[in-house]
C-alpha cells in the first residue's frame, strides 16, 4: 500500500471535516447576508467550532472568502477554458475564457469585489491567498495559449494575456452596481481586448 493509497488518519478525517463544515458555514452566510455583513464569530457557530478553531483554518473573513470562492473561480476558468478550445477566433476565445469568470464575480456582486481586493491585497503568507494567484496566474496562461494560436500574436501572448486579464480586474472592480448586466461588463472587456488585439 502506498502512502497516497492510505486511510487519512482520525485525527486528518476531524481536520477535513472541520474545513467542509467551516467552508460551508462561510459560504451559506456570505450568500445570505454579504461578506461585509457577516463576523467569524456567525462562522464559527454556523460551524459548530470555536472561534479560535476557526482562526487556525483562516486567519480572516478575507481568508475565509478566498476559501470559499477560489474553488469557484477554479471551476469557470475550466469553463471557460473548455469553451475556448473549439473557438478559432483569438479575441471570441479569449472571450470565451472570461466570460464564465466575469458571471463567477458578479453572482453577488459585493462578494465579487471584495474577493478581487483580497486577491489583490491579501496576506501573501496565507495559503488561500496563494490559491487565489495560482488561479489568476492559471487564467493568463490559459488566454496566452488561444492568443498563440494566432501566429501574429507570436512571442507577445503572454504579455497579451496579462493585459486582458488587467482588463478584465479592473472592469470587473469598477462595475460594483448591481443594475449593471453581466452582459455590459463583457462588452466593456470585449471592446477593450478588441482595440488591444487590434493593433
Amino acid at each position: 500500500m502506498t502512502l497516497d493509497s492510505q486511510p487519512l488518519s482520525r485525527r486528518e478525517r476531524n481536520k477535513q471535516e472541520k474545513l467542509e463544515r467551516i467552508t460551508a458555514a462561510a459560504a451559506e452566510l456570505f450568500t445570505e447576508h454579504g461578506v461585509d455583513e457577516v463576523t467569524t464569530q456567525q462562522i464559527a457557530e454556523r460551524a459548530d467550532i470555536g472561534t479560535g478553531t476557526l482562526f487556525l483554518y483562516a486567519k480572516t473573513k478575507g481568508e475565509l472568502l478566498l476559501m470559499v470562492q477560489n474553488t469557484h473561480y477554479a471551476e469557470a476558468l475550466e469553463r471557460g477554458r473548455k469553451a475556448a478550445e473549439s473557438v478559432p477566433d483569438a479575441l471570441d476565445a479569449v472571450m470565451a475564457i472570461v466570460q464564465p469568470i466575469v458571471e463567477c464575480n458578479r453572482t453577488q456582486i459585493a462578494n465579487g469585489r471584495t474577493y478581487l481586493r483580497e486577491m489583490v491585497f491579501g496576506d501573501a503568507e496565507e495559503p488561500h491567498h496563494g490559491e487565489a494567484l495560482t488561479i489568476s496566474a492559471r487564467t493568463e496562461e490559459a488566454l496566452a495559449e488561444v492568443l498563440r494560436r494566432d501566429a501574429s500574436f507570436g512571442s507577445d501572448a503572454a504579455t497579451l494575456a496579462h493585459i486582458v486579464s488587467a482588463i478584465a480586474f479592473l472592469s470587473m472592480a469598477g462595475h460594483a452596481d448591481a443594475s449593471v448586466s453581466d452582459e455590459t461588463v463583457v462588452t466593456d472587456i470585449r471592446n477593450q481586448v478588441h482595440a488591444l488585439l487590434a493593433r
